[in-house]
């Protein structure tokens, strides 16, 4: 199976039409009462969408009727001081044209608790008044943040997931999914590797690895090419 193909799901020219409707990924909440954490990442709109991915965050505490959904979208700080929305819309819409993928999901026993820990990371995001599409902070950056402080997500970013090794000052982390370790030079130069990733070396935000233990290839532009999660 091939995730995310390079040009075949970078989705509509005009964004003001493009397609936002639900894919079907995402559980009814009038159906399915219990706890629900998903992330969730999707190409990017126009041209930006060859090279990456936007990713964010939903969670609907138990007998809640809609999810709540965290993203950091860069053209709000147009406008706003900040560029962390809090909305609560369909969690797996389409981001303008292309179709999401899950990237991972808890639900019933222990999500509720993941989901306080998911709130308290997003309040404690530190780059909510910047943005940079290269390398980062962007929404990737946001969303490894919160999965960092959340491990048991077991979040395996794709590879065009631009701005997840973005570390800022820091030399030295956890991996984006919070296991393993990784070391990154401002998101410039990364070297990964965890039981979650495998092994992944970035150079200006592109990234080449292999997961021995979710059999994968990961490419630059192509994405994850592998069996289905």
């Amino acid at each position: 199976m091939l995730v995310f193909v390079n040009g075949s799901r970078v989705g509509a020219q005009d964004w003001r039409s493009a397609n936002r409707e639900p894919v079907g990924l995402a559980p009814d909440p009038a159906l399915h009462p219990e706890p629900i954490v998903q992330v969730y990442g999707a190409r990017t709109w126009g041209w930006r969408g060859h090279f990456g991915i936007h990713t964010w965050i939903a969670v609907k505490p138990a007998a809640a009727g809609a999810y709540t959904v965290y993203e950091v979208i860069g053209w709000k700080l147009r406008w706003a001081d900040s560029a962390l929305s809090v909305t609560q819309r369909a969690p797996d819409a389409r981001w303008y044209g292309n179709a999401p993928e899950l990237l991972a999901e808890r639900r019933g026993d222990g999500a509720a608790e993941l989901i306080s820990r998911v709130e308290k990371a997003v309040s404690q995001y530190p780059y909510a008044r910047q943005y940079s599409a290269w390398p980062g902070p962007n929404s990737n950056t946001f969303t490894a943040w919160v999965t960092r402080a959340v491990p048991e997500l077991r979040v395996d970013f794709p590879p065009t997931a631009i701005g997840k090794d973005f570390l800022a000052d820091r030399l030295v982390d956890s991996a984006p999914s919070g296991s393993g370790f990784q070391l990154s030079l401002g998101g410039l130069l990364a070297l990964t590797a965890s039981r979650v990733e495998g092994v992944e070396l970035s150079v200006l935000g592109l990234t080449f690895g292999f997961n021995p233990f979710d059999p994968a290839l990961k490419l630059p532009l192509v994405g994850r090419i592998g069996p289905a999660r």
